[in-house]
């Protein structure tokens, strides 16, 4: 169930499709009035943000509806699955708030099961081996669209000699590839996958649940079903490509059960994201051809890699309720994630003053031995956060950009001669500027005006710009790590002919820069986020170890909020 439930107070919202079908479920007393819903990922790689909406609705619906919702692993598939992507799955949905408690299932688990099914489906008459590899069967058995398929040439195979045949392939008497078990349905169907559909294929590999135990494997059409039956879901939501898969869900319910109890399975668009790929096998390509440092780089949309990033669950959460549950497929702005995250993290991250690309400043008139600390808010949204000390001094660093020896008339930042307010501190004016043999400013001399610290006295007459700082004496020194969108096309997907997805890389998507930061940040522990004011919202890297490791989780404009204001 969910550990850290949203704010029930906000107005109530009108039901998406798939809580009126439970509203009228339980109005009628469907499935004595339970709801028991089922989050099935494959442990084939790590979970992405589109897994995110459909955790949060999985889950999201048992708690509505006083239910409960079960974790199971679709495990068929020895040869791309592996433990790493079992745990990482279950660390990123109890990171995102749910709690599966002791409902942690998997498809293996029923192994025995499907398999004595297999046997009965054989007996029945409804399933038979069939000789034909995969590629032959579609290529030259399966039809089209257009026209009707025709029948295996082992389509007819006595049930006995069907039987004889299944029992040897478990005994591992046949090689991969050679034989698999076929549902017996219809040629003719305008539905392609219920032409004869294969339930069982031949793998010698070995489970990382089941070990050597097994060497023929359920295909997912066959497991899914058949799974739900076995834990009593009622309602096996899907994503809307799984719609035509329906029939045979529902066809091979009717063959094997024999109560009145039927899961059902309804379908919801999934989450297409601009700028982002939502394919597993291309994100592990991305990993395998080293693009990015692993499945956590913060650049991917992996759950892993927006948590190392920065994300808050609550902003995951928060941008799933804002996409919605929805029948059609579309395109979800990428900035509507990225506000969410600024949304959360703009009411409870610490405020500290940053320089990323630092030029010396001093201010000649400030006493050369003398240290003062300033007070600074430490969240202006959220004033129990209360207030620290900023320590100043005569040497402090400024961001080069925010200042310009012949500036537009608009530049309202340091300038010859010109005057700004340092955050929290004084006015100062800039008097002369020192250069090095090629040119460029290494320091900035100014005077400051002693009667102007913030609070106090003149501190309230009025210049036009106000620039961040820190003193040099007493920065923390970062490796600060600037993360922008992985991929410059809306649709990454989209590529010139002969190229694939990797030629819309942005090579700008990680630039390096050395920071100096306020040392309130010293202490600071990975996963910790901050507001680098001016800057934008930033979080404590894992490989903080020897150095001090910072990644930018997103700049502070937010388009997505302009854009719908």
């Amino acid at each position: 169930m969910v550990k850290n439930s949203p704010d029930n107070t906000e107005k109530k919202k009108s039901l998406n499709f798939i809580q009126q079908i439970i509203e009228k479920d339980l109005a009628e007393g469907k499935n004595e009035k339970r709801v028991h819903t089922r989050f099935p990922p494959e442990p084939n790689g790590y979970l992405h943000i589109g897994h995110a909406k459909s955790i949060c609705l999985n889950f999201g619906l048992a708690e509505k509806y006083n239910g409960l919702c079960n974790l199971r692993f679709d495990d068929t598939n020895p040869l791309k699955e592996d433990v790493e992507y079992v745990d990482s799955i279950k660390e990123d949905i109890q990171w995102l708030g749910f709690d599966w408690e002791d409902r942690e299932y998997y498809a293996s688990d029923y192994f025995q099961q499907l398999y004595e099914w297999a046997i009965k489906l054989i007996m029945d008459g409804k399933a038979y081996v069939d000789d034909l590899d995969q590629e032959d069967f579609a290529k030259n058995y399966r039809g089209t669209v257009n026209t009707p398929g025709k029948p295996s040439p082992y389509r007819d195979r006595s049930i006995e000699e069907n039987l004889e045949l299944f029992e040897k392939m478990k005994k591992g008497e046949f090689p991969d590839g050679s034989k698999v078990l076929r549902a017996k349905i219809n040629m003719a169907s305008p539905n392609m996958l219920m032409r004869d559909p294969a339930l069982y294929r031949i793998k010698h590999a070995s489970h990382h649940r089941t070990g050597d135990k097994w060497c023929i494997y359920p295909m997912y059409d066959y497991a899914h079903g058949q799974s739900d039956y076995i834990e009593g879901i009622t309602h096996s939501i899907c994503t809307l490509e799984f719609d035509i898969h329906r029939p045979l869900y529902d066809w091979l319910l009717e063959q094997i059960v024999d109560t009145k109890y039927r899961p059902h399975q309804y379908e919801f668009a999934r989450l297409n994201l601009s700028y982002t790929i939502m394919s597993k096998r291309k994100l592990l390509q991305l990993v395998q051809e080293k693009y990015v440092s692993g499945w956590d780089d913060p650049r991917m949309p992996t759950i892993s890699g927006l948590r190392r990033r920065g994300y808050t669950p609550e902003s995951i959460r928060y941008f799933a309720d804002k996409v919605g549950v929805a029948k059609r497929d579309n395109v979800i702005d990428v900035a509507l994630l990225e506000h969410s995250i600024r949304e959360d993290l703009n009411k409870k991250a610490q405020r500290l003053m940053a320089v990323l690309d630092p030029v010396k400043l001093v201010i000649d008139n400030y006493p050369d031995s003398e240290t003062e600390e300033l007070e600074a808010v430490n969240n202006p949204e959220d004033e129990s956060m209360g207030k620290r000390k900023v320590p100043f001094s005569k040497e402090l660093y400024i961001e080069r950009k925010d200042f310009m020896e012949d500036p537009p008339r608009k530049f309202f930042r340091l300038a010859p001669d010109r005057e700004v307010r340092l955050r929290y501190a004084y006015i100062i004016k800039c008097v002369s500027v020192e250069k090095d043999d090629e040119g460029n400013i290494n320091t900035i001399h100014c005077t400051y005006d002693p009667e102007t610290k913030s609070g106090t006295g003149k501190a309230q007459r009025k210049v036009k710009g106000t620039i961040h700082w820190v003193s040099a004496d007493h920065a923390i020194d970062a490796e600060v790590r600037l993360y922008d969108r992985l991929f410059n096309n809306e649709d990454p997907n989209e590529t010139e002919e002969g190229k694939d997805f990797t030629s819309n890389i942005n090579p700008d998507s990680l630039n390096i820069v050395q920071g100096k930061i306020e040392p309130f940040i010293k202490d600071a522990e990975a996963g910790d986020k901050f507001q680098f004011e001016r800057t934008g919202y930033f979080c404590v890297d894992k490989d903080s170890s020897e150095k001090l490791v910072i990644n930018r989780t997103v700049p502070l404009r937010d388009s997505w909020a302009k854009k719908n204001q």
